[in-house]
C-alpha cells in the first residue's frame, strides 16, 4: 500500500502497534490490582490462600466471582429494524 513519504509496510506496522497497545491496555484494566483480601468483599467468607496467591488483588471468593461472571448484562429489548414482512405492508 502506498503511503506517500513513508516506507513500505510502515502503515501496517503502525496499525499492528496500535492494536497491541490497546490489547495490553485492556488486559491491564481487567486484571485485579493491589493486595488480595483475606475475606470476600461480598459474603465475608474466607478466600483460600492458594486463590489469593494465584490471583493477586483478588477481592471475591470463587462462588461470588462465578456469580458475577454468570450475570447477563441487560440490553434494550426493542428491535428497531423490523422484519421484512412489516416493511412490505
Amino acid at each position: 500500500m502506498a503511503g506517500g513519504w513513508t516506507r513500505d509496510g510502515a502503515v501496517s506496522e503502525q496499525i499492528e502497534a496500535s492494536i497491541s497497545d490497546e490489547l495490553e491496555r485492556m488486559r491491564a484494566r481487567r486484571a485485579p490490582v493491589g493486595e488480595s483480601l483475606t475475606e470476600c468483599a461480598e459474603c465475608d467468607e474466607e478466600i483460600p490462600e492458594k486463590r489469593r496467591k494465584a490471583l493477586l488483588g483478588v477481592k471475591l471468593c470463587v462462588e461470588c466471582a462465578a456469580e458475577h461472571q454468570g450475570r447477563a448484562t441487560p440490553r434494550g429489548g426493542v428491535n428497531r429494524r423490523g422484519s421484512k414482512d412489516s416493511q412490505l405492508k
